[in-house]
Protein backbone atom coordinates (compact mmCIF):
# COMPACT_ATOMS: atom_id res chain seq x y z
CA UNK A 1 0.00 0.00 0.00
CA UNK A 2 1.66 3.29 -1.05
CA UNK A 3 2.29 6.03 1.46
CA UNK A 4 0.37 9.27 1.27
CA UNK A 5 1.28 12.46 -0.50
CA UNK A 6 1.01 15.43 1.81
CA UNK A 7 0.85 19.04 0.74
CA UNK A 8 3.47 21.24 2.35
CA UNK A 9 2.58 23.16 5.51
CA UNK A 10 1.14 26.64 5.19
CA UNK A 11 3.68 29.35 4.57
CA UNK A 12 3.59 32.58 6.57
CA UNK A 13 2.24 34.21 3.42
CA UNK A 14 -0.65 31.70 3.32
CA UNK A 15 -1.45 32.33 6.98
CA UNK A 16 -1.34 36.10 6.49
CA UNK A 17 -3.72 35.79 3.53
CA UNK A 18 -6.38 34.26 5.81
CA UNK A 19 -6.24 37.18 8.24
CA UNK A 20 -6.15 39.75 5.46
CA UNK A 21 -9.24 38.19 3.87
CA UNK A 22 -11.01 38.17 7.25
CA UNK A 23 -10.24 41.87 7.67
CA UNK A 24 -11.62 42.70 4.22
CA UNK A 25 -14.81 40.68 4.70
CA UNK A 26 -15.44 42.42 8.01
CA UNK A 27 -15.12 45.75 6.18
CA UNK A 28 -17.53 44.59 3.47
CA UNK A 29 -20.10 43.74 6.14
CA UNK A 30 -19.46 47.00 8.02
CA UNK A 31 -18.54 45.16 11.20
CA UNK A 32 -16.22 46.26 14.02
CA UNK A 33 -13.65 48.42 12.20
CA UNK A 34 -11.17 48.19 15.10
CA UNK A 35 -11.12 44.39 14.94
CA UNK A 36 -10.92 44.47 11.14
CA UNK A 37 -7.85 46.72 11.34
CA UNK A 38 -6.33 44.47 14.00
CA UNK A 39 -6.59 41.47 11.65
CA UNK A 40 -5.07 43.50 8.81
CA UNK A 41 -2.26 44.48 11.17
CA UNK A 42 -1.82 40.82 12.16
CA UNK A 43 -1.48 39.85 8.49
CA UNK A 44 1.22 42.50 8.03
CA UNK A 45 3.13 41.32 11.11
CA UNK A 46 2.89 37.65 10.12
CA UNK A 47 4.47 38.42 6.73
CA UNK A 48 7.46 39.90 8.54
CA UNK A 49 8.08 37.00 10.95
CA UNK A 50 11.19 35.09 9.77
CA UNK A 51 10.28 31.82 11.57
CA UNK A 52 7.94 29.43 9.68
CA UNK A 53 4.83 29.70 11.87
CA UNK A 54 3.34 26.41 10.67
CA UNK A 55 6.18 24.54 12.35
CA UNK A 56 5.60 26.10 15.81
CA UNK A 57 3.26 24.98 18.59
CA UNK A 58 0.98 27.43 20.38
CA UNK A 59 3.45 28.14 23.21
CA UNK A 60 6.22 28.89 20.73
CA UNK A 61 3.82 31.14 18.80
CA UNK A 62 2.86 33.05 21.96
CA UNK A 63 6.53 33.69 22.69
CA UNK A 64 7.00 35.61 19.45
CA UNK A 65 6.72 39.39 20.05
CA UNK A 66 4.79 39.93 16.80
CA UNK A 67 2.16 37.27 17.59
CA UNK A 68 0.85 37.16 21.18
CA UNK A 69 -1.63 34.80 22.85
CA UNK A 70 -4.86 35.60 20.98
CA UNK A 71 -3.32 35.48 17.52
CA UNK A 72 -1.31 32.36 18.43
CA UNK A 73 -4.53 30.40 19.08
CA UNK A 74 -5.94 31.35 15.70
CA UNK A 75 -2.71 30.44 13.91
CA UNK A 76 -2.69 27.08 15.71
CA UNK A 77 -6.28 26.53 14.53
CA UNK A 78 -5.16 27.20 10.95
CA UNK A 79 -2.16 24.89 11.29
CA UNK A 80 -4.26 22.03 12.66
CA UNK A 81 -7.39 22.30 10.51
CA UNK A 82 -6.41 24.41 7.53
CA UNK A 83 -9.33 26.70 8.38
CA UNK A 84 -10.06 29.74 10.50
CA UNK A 85 -13.53 29.54 12.07
CA UNK A 86 -14.00 33.32 12.22
CA UNK A 87 -13.21 33.53 8.50
CA UNK A 88 -15.47 30.57 7.69
CA UNK A 89 -18.40 32.37 9.37
CA UNK A 90 -17.95 35.36 7.06
CA UNK A 91 -17.47 33.19 3.99
CA UNK A 92 -20.79 31.48 4.73
CA UNK A 93 -22.73 34.73 4.70
CA UNK A 94 -20.90 36.32 1.75
CA UNK A 95 -21.68 35.30 -1.84
CA UNK A 96 -18.62 33.71 -3.42
CA UNK A 97 -18.79 36.20 -6.27
CA UNK A 98 -18.52 39.09 -3.82
CA UNK A 99 -15.38 37.51 -2.34
CA UNK A 100 -14.01 37.07 -5.89
CA UNK A 101 -14.46 40.81 -6.47
CA UNK A 102 -11.63 41.45 -4.00
CA UNK A 103 -9.26 40.41 -6.82
CA UNK A 104 -10.20 43.52 -8.80
CA UNK A 105 -7.62 46.28 -8.69
CA UNK A 106 -8.90 49.74 -7.84
CA UNK A 107 -11.85 48.83 -5.61
CA UNK A 108 -11.54 47.99 -1.93
CA UNK A 109 -13.96 46.36 0.53
CA UNK A 110 -16.04 49.49 1.09
CA UNK A 111 -16.67 50.03 -2.63
CA UNK A 112 -17.48 46.34 -3.03
CA UNK A 113 -20.02 46.73 -0.20
CA UNK A 114 -21.65 49.60 -2.11
CA UNK A 115 -21.82 47.55 -5.32
CA UNK A 116 -23.35 44.61 -3.45
CA UNK A 117 -25.79 46.54 -1.28
CA UNK A 118 -26.79 49.40 -3.62
CA UNK A 119 -26.71 47.67 -7.02
CA UNK A 120 -27.19 44.06 -5.95
CA UNK A 121 -24.01 42.98 -7.78
CA UNK A 122 -22.84 39.59 -6.50
CA UNK A 123 -20.26 38.45 -9.05
CA UNK A 124 -17.48 39.70 -11.31
CA UNK A 125 -19.66 38.91 -14.34
CA UNK A 126 -22.49 41.10 -13.02
CA UNK A 127 -20.03 43.88 -12.29
CA UNK A 128 -18.60 43.69 -15.81
CA UNK A 129 -22.10 43.95 -17.26
CA UNK A 130 -22.89 46.93 -15.02
CA UNK A 131 -19.75 48.70 -16.23
CA UNK A 132 -20.59 47.98 -19.85
CA UNK A 133 -24.04 49.44 -19.21
CA UNK A 134 -22.42 52.55 -17.69
CA UNK A 135 -24.16 52.06 -14.33
CA UNK A 136 -21.25 52.96 -12.08
CA UNK A 137 -20.72 56.50 -13.36
CA UNK A 138 -23.25 58.07 -11.02
CA UNK A 139 -22.59 55.81 -8.02
CA UNK A 140 -21.01 57.65 -5.10
CA UNK A 141 -17.26 57.14 -4.96
CA UNK A 142 -17.00 55.84 -8.52
CA UNK A 143 -17.01 57.63 -11.88
CA UNK A 144 -16.00 57.10 -15.50
CA UNK A 145 -12.29 56.56 -14.78
CA UNK A 146 -12.94 54.05 -12.01
CA UNK A 147 -15.44 52.22 -14.22
CA UNK A 148 -12.89 51.97 -17.06
CA UNK A 149 -10.22 50.80 -14.62
CA UNK A 150 -12.54 48.09 -13.25
CA UNK A 151 -13.26 46.83 -16.78
CA UNK A 152 -9.53 46.66 -17.55
CA UNK A 153 -8.87 44.78 -14.30
CA UNK A 154 -11.69 42.30 -15.00
CA UNK A 155 -10.26 41.62 -18.46
CA UNK A 156 -6.83 40.98 -16.92
CA UNK A 157 -8.36 38.52 -14.45
CA UNK A 158 -10.17 36.70 -17.28
CA UNK A 159 -7.02 36.53 -19.39
CA UNK A 160 -5.04 35.01 -16.49
CA UNK A 161 -7.60 32.71 -14.89
CA UNK A 162 -6.59 29.07 -14.64
CA UNK A 163 -2.86 29.84 -14.46
CA UNK A 164 -0.36 29.45 -11.65
CA UNK A 165 3.16 30.68 -11.09
CA UNK A 166 6.08 28.39 -11.87
CA UNK A 167 7.17 28.55 -8.23
CA UNK A 168 3.75 27.36 -7.05
CA UNK A 169 3.87 24.40 -9.43
CA UNK A 170 7.43 23.71 -8.30
CA UNK A 171 6.22 22.82 -4.80
CA UNK A 172 3.65 20.31 -6.07
CA UNK A 173 6.08 18.78 -8.56
CA UNK A 174 8.70 18.28 -5.86
CA UNK A 175 6.21 16.54 -3.59
CA UNK A 176 4.96 14.26 -6.35
CA UNK A 177 8.48 13.30 -7.39
CA UNK A 178 9.28 12.34 -3.82
CA UNK A 179 6.05 10.33 -3.55
CA UNK A 180 6.73 8.42 -6.78
CA UNK A 181 10.38 7.77 -5.87
CA UNK A 182 9.31 6.32 -2.52
CA UNK A 183 6.38 4.22 -3.70
CA UNK A 184 7.16 3.32 -7.33
CA UNK A 185 10.97 3.23 -7.66
CA UNK A 186 10.89 1.05 -10.79
CA UNK A 187 8.50 3.25 -12.77
CA UNK A 188 9.43 5.99 -15.20
CA UNK A 189 7.93 9.42 -14.58
CA UNK A 190 8.86 13.03 -15.27
CA UNK A 191 7.24 16.45 -15.27
CA UNK A 192 6.76 17.72 -18.80
CA UNK A 193 5.02 20.54 -20.62
CA UNK A 194 5.24 24.17 -19.51
CA UNK A 195 6.89 23.22 -16.21
CA UNK A 196 9.77 21.35 -17.79
CA UNK A 197 10.12 24.10 -20.39
CA UNK A 198 10.48 26.57 -17.49
CA UNK A 199 7.71 28.93 -18.54
CA UNK A 200 6.92 31.68 -16.04
CA UNK A 201 3.26 30.74 -15.65
CA UNK A 202 1.46 27.46 -16.31
CA UNK A 203 -2.10 26.57 -17.30
CA UNK A 204 -1.48 22.88 -16.56
CA UNK A 205 1.12 20.73 -14.82
CA UNK A 206 1.93 17.90 -17.21
CA UNK A 207 3.57 14.54 -16.56
CA UNK A 208 4.67 11.57 -18.64
CA UNK A 209 4.82 8.26 -16.78
CA UNK A 210 4.62 4.47 -16.98
CA UNK A 211 2.36 4.36 -13.91
CA UNK A 212 -1.19 3.06 -14.24
CA UNK A 213 -4.28 5.07 -13.32
CA UNK A 214 -4.79 3.44 -9.92
CA UNK A 215 -1.20 4.22 -8.87
CA UNK A 216 -1.63 7.87 -9.81
CA UNK A 217 -5.01 8.22 -8.10
CA UNK A 218 -3.51 6.72 -4.92
CA UNK A 219 -1.18 9.71 -4.69
CA UNK A 220 -4.10 12.09 -4.22
CA UNK A 221 -6.03 10.37 -1.46
CA UNK A 222 -5.20 13.28 0.86
CA UNK A 223 -7.72 15.69 -0.68
CA UNK A 224 -10.87 15.84 -2.81
CA UNK A 225 -10.27 16.19 -6.54
CA UNK A 226 -12.01 16.04 -9.89
CA UNK A 227 -11.00 13.15 -12.14
CA UNK A 228 -11.12 12.92 -15.93
CA UNK A 229 -9.87 9.71 -17.53
CA UNK A 230 -9.14 8.74 -21.13
CA UNK A 231 -7.28 5.80 -22.64
CA UNK A 232 -3.82 7.39 -22.42
CA UNK A 233 -4.41 10.40 -20.20
CA UNK A 234 -5.53 11.05 -16.64
CA UNK A 235 -6.38 14.54 -15.39
CA UNK A 236 -6.50 15.42 -11.69
CA UNK A 237 -7.99 18.77 -10.71
CA UNK A 238 -7.23 20.02 -7.19
CA UNK A 239 -8.72 23.21 -5.80
CA UNK A 240 -6.43 26.18 -6.31
CA UNK A 241 -4.19 24.52 -8.90
CA UNK A 242 -4.40 24.17 -12.68
CA UNK A 243 -5.10 20.63 -13.90
CA UNK A 244 -2.46 17.93 -13.52
CA UNK A 245 -2.32 15.95 -16.76
CA UNK A 246 -0.70 12.51 -16.66
CA UNK A 247 0.15 11.09 -20.08
CA UNK A 248 0.38 7.31 -19.74
CA UNK A 249 2.83 5.21 -21.75
CA UNK A 250 3.54 1.51 -21.72
CA UNK A 251 7.33 1.37 -21.39
CA UNK A 252 10.70 3.06 -21.81
CA UNK A 253 10.67 2.87 -25.63
CA UNK A 254 7.71 5.19 -25.89
CA UNK A 255 8.39 7.08 -22.63
CA UNK A 256 11.31 9.16 -23.90
CA UNK A 257 9.70 10.03 -27.22
CA UNK A 258 6.49 11.06 -25.47
CA UNK A 259 8.50 13.07 -22.93
CA UNK A 260 10.29 14.87 -25.76
CA UNK A 261 7.03 15.68 -27.52
CA UNK A 262 5.37 16.87 -24.31
CA UNK A 263 8.37 19.07 -23.42
CA UNK A 264 8.62 21.07 -26.64
CA UNK A 265 6.52 23.68 -28.42
CA UNK A 266 4.34 22.61 -31.34
CA UNK A 267 6.54 24.61 -33.75
CA UNK A 268 9.71 22.97 -32.43
CA UNK A 269 8.23 19.47 -32.77
CA UNK A 270 6.99 20.17 -36.30
CA UNK A 271 10.44 21.38 -37.37
CA UNK A 272 12.12 18.36 -35.77
CA UNK A 273 9.73 15.81 -37.29
CA UNK A 274 9.99 17.41 -40.74
CA UNK A 275 13.75 16.88 -40.78
CA UNK A 276 14.32 13.87 -38.53
CA UNK A 277 12.84 10.56 -37.39
CA UNK A 278 12.69 8.89 -33.98
CA UNK A 279 14.81 5.90 -32.93
CA UNK A 280 12.87 2.72 -32.13
CA UNK A 281 14.05 2.25 -28.54
CA UNK A 282 15.82 5.36 -27.22
CA UNK A 283 17.59 5.00 -23.88
CA UNK A 284 16.89 8.66 -23.17
CA UNK A 285 15.99 11.96 -24.80
CA UNK A 286 19.65 12.45 -25.64
CA UNK A 287 19.40 9.60 -28.15
CA UNK A 288 16.85 11.56 -30.20
CA UNK A 289 19.54 14.19 -30.84
CA UNK A 290 22.75 12.14 -31.03
CA UNK A 291 21.14 9.84 -33.63
CA UNK A 292 21.15 12.83 -35.98
CA UNK A 293 24.44 14.37 -34.77
CA UNK A 294 22.61 17.22 -33.07
CA UNK A 295 23.62 18.92 -29.85
CA UNK A 296 21.12 18.20 -27.08
CA UNK A 297 18.53 20.98 -26.78
CA UNK A 298 17.35 21.55 -23.24
CA UNK A 299 13.55 21.76 -22.80
CA UNK A 300 13.87 25.43 -21.78
CA UNK A 301 15.12 26.23 -25.29
CA UNK A 302 12.56 24.17 -27.21
CA UNK A 303 10.32 27.11 -28.07
CA UNK A 304 11.54 28.21 -31.49
CA UNK A 305 12.56 26.03 -34.47
CA UNK A 306 15.56 28.37 -34.82
CA UNK A 307 17.14 26.55 -31.87
CA UNK A 308 17.50 23.45 -34.05
CA UNK A 309 19.85 25.39 -36.35
CA UNK A 310 22.11 26.08 -33.37
CA UNK A 311 21.94 22.38 -32.46
CA UNK A 312 23.06 21.43 -35.98
CA UNK A 313 26.13 23.70 -35.75
CA UNK A 314 26.74 22.78 -32.11
CA UNK A 315 26.57 26.48 -31.17
CA UNK A 316 23.93 26.43 -28.43
CA UNK A 317 24.76 28.83 -25.58
CA UNK A 318 26.21 27.46 -22.34
CA UNK A 319 23.33 28.57 -20.18
CA UNK A 320 23.73 30.25 -16.82
CA UNK A 321 23.27 27.95 -13.81
CA UNK A 322 22.24 28.73 -10.21
CA UNK A 323 25.80 27.91 -9.10
CA UNK A 324 27.07 30.71 -11.36
CA UNK A 325 25.54 33.37 -9.09
CA UNK A 326 28.44 34.74 -7.04
CA UNK A 327 26.72 37.54 -5.17
CA UNK A 328 23.30 38.70 -4.07
CA UNK A 329 22.39 41.95 -5.80
CA UNK A 330 19.20 43.79 -4.82
CA UNK A 331 18.35 42.92 -1.23
CA UNK A 332 16.55 44.62 1.63
CA UNK A 333 17.13 44.72 5.37
CA UNK A 334 15.21 45.99 8.39
CA UNK A 335 16.49 49.44 7.48
CA UNK A 336 13.49 49.45 5.10
CA UNK A 337 11.01 46.61 4.66
CA UNK A 338 13.22 43.52 4.99
CA UNK A 339 12.73 40.80 7.61
CA UNK A 340 16.35 40.51 8.74
CA UNK A 341 18.96 42.99 9.94
CA UNK A 342 21.88 44.07 7.80
CA UNK A 343 24.22 41.86 9.83
CA UNK A 344 21.87 38.88 9.49
CA UNK A 345 21.50 39.36 5.73
CA UNK A 346 25.27 39.51 5.34
CA UNK A 347 25.81 36.42 7.47
CA UNK A 348 23.05 34.61 5.60
CA UNK A 349 24.57 35.39 2.21
CA UNK A 350 28.00 34.34 3.44
CA UNK A 351 26.61 31.07 4.83
CA UNK A 352 25.04 30.33 1.44
CA UNK A 353 28.46 30.63 -0.19
CA UNK A 354 28.09 34.03 -1.83
CA UNK A 355 31.09 36.34 -2.10
CA UNK A 356 29.24 39.61 -1.61
CA UNK A 357 25.91 41.26 -0.84
CA UNK A 358 24.56 44.38 -2.52
CA UNK A 359 22.22 45.88 0.06
CA UNK A 360 19.65 48.09 -1.66
CA UNK A 361 16.97 49.23 0.75
CA UNK A 362 14.12 51.45 -0.42
CA UNK A 363 14.57 55.18 -0.87
CA UNK A 364 12.71 57.88 1.03
CA UNK A 365 9.78 58.22 -1.42
CA UNK A 366 8.78 54.64 -0.53
CA UNK A 367 7.38 55.76 2.83
CA UNK A 368 5.17 52.64 2.94
CA UNK A 369 8.36 50.54 2.96
CA UNK A 370 10.16 52.64 5.59
CA UNK A 371 12.39 54.18 2.94
CA UNK A 372 15.69 55.66 4.07
CA UNK A 373 16.14 59.35 4.84
CA UNK A 374 19.59 60.84 4.08
CA UNK A 375 20.36 60.71 7.82
CA UNK A 376 19.57 56.98 8.02
CA UNK A 377 21.70 56.35 4.92
CA UNK A 378 24.71 57.73 6.80
CA UNK A 379 23.88 55.44 9.71
CA UNK A 380 23.58 52.39 7.43
CA UNK A 381 26.84 53.16 5.63
CA UNK A 382 28.67 53.37 8.95
CA UNK A 383 27.33 49.95 9.90
CA UNK A 384 28.34 48.54 6.50
CA UNK A 385 31.91 49.81 7.04
CA UNK A 386 32.06 48.09 10.42
CA UNK A 387 30.65 44.81 9.06
CA UNK A 388 33.04 44.82 6.11
CA UNK A 389 36.00 45.01 8.48
CA UNK A 390 34.57 42.10 10.48
CA UNK A 391 33.46 39.86 7.58
CA UNK A 392 36.32 40.33 5.09
CA UNK A 393 36.94 38.99 2.49
CA UNK A 394 33.13 38.90 2.19
CA UNK A 395 31.89 42.37 1.24
CA UNK A 396 28.70 44.39 1.50
CA UNK A 397 28.25 46.95 -1.26
CA UNK A 398 26.37 50.16 -0.48
CA UNK A 399 23.36 50.45 -2.74
CA UNK A 400 19.84 51.85 -2.79
CA UNK A 401 16.69 51.00 -4.71
CA UNK A 402 15.93 54.58 -5.67
CA UNK A 403 12.36 55.32 -6.72
CA UNK A 404 11.99 56.77 -10.18
CA UNK A 405 9.73 59.74 -9.55
CA UNK A 406 6.91 60.73 -11.90
CA UNK A 407 9.11 63.02 -13.97
CA UNK A 408 11.99 60.54 -14.18
CA UNK A 409 14.16 62.12 -11.48
CA UNK A 410 15.76 59.79 -8.95
CA UNK A 411 14.73 59.98 -5.31
CA UNK A 412 17.60 61.99 -3.64
CA UNK A 413 19.92 64.79 -4.53
CA UNK A 414 23.01 63.90 -6.55
CA UNK A 415 25.26 64.35 -3.52
CA UNK A 416 23.36 61.56 -1.71
CA UNK A 417 23.30 59.30 -4.77
CA UNK A 418 27.07 59.70 -5.12
CA UNK A 419 27.54 58.09 -1.68
CA UNK A 420 26.46 54.68 -2.99
CA UNK A 421 28.56 52.06 -4.76
CA UNK A 422 25.72 51.56 -7.21
CA UNK A 423 22.13 52.70 -7.62
CA UNK A 424 19.21 50.52 -8.68
CA UNK A 425 16.49 52.72 -10.20
CA UNK A 426 12.95 51.33 -10.04
CA UNK A 427 9.36 52.43 -10.55
CA UNK A 428 7.03 51.67 -7.64
CA UNK A 429 4.21 54.20 -7.98
CA UNK A 430 1.82 55.66 -10.55
CA UNK A 431 1.86 52.63 -12.83
CA UNK A 432 -1.05 53.76 -15.00
CA UNK A 433 0.79 56.24 -17.22
CA UNK A 434 0.44 56.14 -20.98
CA UNK A 435 3.31 54.48 -22.84
CA UNK A 436 4.60 57.87 -23.96
CA UNK A 437 4.74 59.24 -20.40
CA UNK A 438 6.02 55.96 -18.93
CA UNK A 439 8.85 55.80 -21.47
CA UNK A 440 9.79 59.43 -20.94
CA UNK A 441 9.92 58.76 -17.21
CA UNK A 442 12.09 55.63 -17.52
CA UNK A 443 14.42 57.03 -20.20
CA UNK A 444 15.07 60.09 -18.05
CA UNK A 445 16.06 57.82 -15.16
CA UNK A 446 18.27 55.65 -17.39
CA UNK A 447 20.12 58.76 -18.55
CA UNK A 448 20.91 59.85 -14.99
CA UNK A 449 24.66 59.35 -14.36
CA UNK A 450 24.01 57.62 -11.03
CA UNK A 451 21.78 54.86 -12.46
CA UNK A 452 23.70 51.58 -12.69
CA UNK A 453 20.85 49.03 -12.76
CA UNK A 454 17.28 49.37 -14.01
CA UNK A 455 15.19 47.39 -11.53
CA UNK A 456 12.20 45.23 -12.62
CA UNK A 457 11.87 47.16 -15.90
CA UNK A 458 8.09 46.91 -16.43
CA UNK A 459 6.83 46.73 -12.84
CA UNK A 460 4.63 43.76 -13.65
CA UNK A 461 3.36 41.23 -11.12
CA UNK A 462 2.57 37.97 -12.91
CA UNK A 463 -1.12 37.03 -12.74
CA UNK A 464 -1.77 40.19 -10.67
CA UNK A 465 -0.98 43.26 -12.76
CA UNK A 466 0.29 43.90 -16.26
CA UNK A 467 2.82 46.58 -15.33
CA UNK A 468 3.28 49.91 -17.07
CA UNK A 469 3.43 50.02 -20.89
CA UNK A 470 6.95 50.18 -22.32
CA UNK A 471 8.65 49.98 -25.69
CA UNK A 472 11.07 47.18 -24.87
CA UNK A 473 13.48 47.80 -27.73
CA UNK A 474 13.80 51.50 -26.96
CA UNK A 475 14.25 50.73 -23.26
CA UNK A 476 16.94 48.10 -23.91
CA UNK A 477 18.74 50.29 -26.45
CA UNK A 478 18.81 53.17 -23.96
CA UNK A 479 20.27 50.95 -21.24
CA UNK A 480 23.01 49.80 -23.61
CA UNK A 481 23.75 53.37 -24.71
CA UNK A 482 24.06 54.61 -21.12
CA UNK A 483 25.85 51.55 -19.74
CA UNK A 484 22.93 50.60 -17.46
CA UNK A 485 22.50 46.97 -16.40
CA UNK A 486 19.03 45.48 -16.94
CA UNK A 487 17.67 43.50 -14.02
CA UNK A 488 16.02 40.11 -14.34
CA UNK A 489 14.10 40.31 -11.07
CA UNK A 490 13.97 36.74 -9.79
CA UNK A 491 10.90 37.04 -7.60
CA UNK A 492 8.42 34.46 -8.99
CA UNK A 493 5.76 37.16 -9.33
CA UNK A 494 8.04 39.43 -11.34
CA UNK A 495 10.60 37.57 -13.52
CA UNK A 496 11.08 40.96 -15.12
CA UNK A 497 12.78 41.50 -17.65
CA UNK A 498 10.71 38.82 -19.37
CA UNK A 499 12.72 36.02 -20.94
CA UNK A 500 11.32 36.78 -24.41
CA UNK A 501 13.38 40.01 -24.49
CA UNK A 502 16.67 38.57 -23.26
CA UNK A 503 17.80 37.46 -26.72
CA UNK A 504 17.31 40.98 -28.10
CA UNK A 505 19.10 42.50 -25.10
CA UNK A 506 22.07 40.18 -25.62
CA UNK A 507 22.15 40.93 -29.36
CA UNK A 508 22.49 44.65 -28.53
CA UNK A 509 25.34 44.06 -26.10
CA UNK A 510 23.39 44.53 -22.85
CA UNK A 511 24.64 43.35 -19.49
CA UNK A 512 21.88 41.76 -17.40
CA UNK A 513 21.68 40.77 -13.76
CA UNK A 514 19.64 38.03 -12.11
CA UNK A 515 18.67 39.52 -8.74
CA UNK A 516 16.40 37.99 -6.07
CA UNK A 517 14.99 41.25 -4.65
CA UNK A 518 15.48 39.44 -1.33
CA UNK A 519 13.56 40.73 1.68
CA UNK A 520 14.87 37.94 3.92
CA UNK A 521 17.67 35.39 4.09
CA UNK A 522 15.40 32.74 2.54
CA UNK A 523 14.47 35.28 -0.13
CA UNK A 524 17.96 34.94 -1.55
CA UNK A 525 17.00 31.47 -2.74
CA UNK A 526 14.53 33.02 -5.19
CA UNK A 527 17.52 33.69 -7.43
CA UNK A 528 16.98 30.15 -8.75
CA UNK A 529 13.71 31.15 -10.41
CA UNK A 530 15.40 34.09 -12.09
CA UNK A 531 18.08 31.77 -13.44
CA UNK A 532 15.47 29.33 -14.80
CA UNK A 533 13.70 32.20 -16.59
CA UNK A 534 17.00 33.62 -17.86
CA UNK A 535 17.94 30.24 -19.32
CA UNK A 536 14.94 30.43 -21.64
CA UNK A 537 16.33 33.65 -23.08
CA UNK A 538 19.79 32.14 -23.60
CA UNK A 539 21.61 34.07 -20.86
CA UNK A 540 25.19 33.00 -20.08
CA UNK A 541 27.13 33.73 -16.91
CA UNK A 542 29.51 36.01 -18.82
CA UNK A 543 26.65 38.42 -19.54
CA UNK A 544 25.23 38.37 -16.01
CA UNK A 545 26.41 40.90 -13.43
CA UNK A 546 25.54 38.78 -10.39
CA UNK A 547 27.89 36.10 -11.78
CA UNK A 548 30.85 38.49 -11.42
CA UNK A 549 33.39 37.47 -8.81
CA UNK A 550 34.02 39.83 -5.90
CA UNK A 551 37.12 41.18 -7.64
CA UNK A 552 35.19 41.73 -10.86
CA UNK A 553 32.34 43.43 -9.00
CA UNK A 554 34.80 45.74 -7.24
CA UNK A 555 36.27 46.63 -10.62
CA UNK A 556 32.78 47.20 -12.04
CA UNK A 557 31.93 49.59 -9.21
CA UNK A 558 35.30 51.39 -9.38
CA UNK A 559 35.07 51.88 -13.14
CA UNK A 560 31.70 53.57 -12.87
CA UNK A 561 32.51 55.61 -9.78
Amino acid sequence: MPGKLYLCLMTNHDIADHFELLSKLMDIHGDDSFRAKSYASAAFRIEKVPEPLAELNVDQLKALPAIGASLAKKIEELNLSGKLSALEDYLEKTPKGVVDMLQIKGIGPKKIALLWQDLGIESIGELEYACQENRLVTLKGFGAKTQASILASIQFIKDNSGFCLYAEADVMVGQLLQFFETNYPDALYSPAGAFRMQRNVLDSIDWVCTLDKEEIIAAFSFAPFELTAAADKLTIKLEGLPPLNFYLVAGSASFFIELFKRSSSADFIQAFETAYDYPESPAGEQDLFTRHELAYVLPALRESPETLKLAISNSLPELIQPADIKGIIHSHSTYSDGQHSLAQMAAGAQAKGYEYLVISDHSQAAFYANGLSPERIIQQHAEIDQLNQKLAPFKIFKSIEADILNDGRLDYEDSVLDSFDLVIASVHSNLKMTEEKAMQRILTAIQHPATRILGHPTGRLLLSRAGYPVDHKTLIDACVAHDVVIEINAHPRRLDLDWTWIEYALSQGALLSVNPDAHSIDGMDLVRYGVLSAQKGGLTKARNLSSFSLADMEAFVAQRK
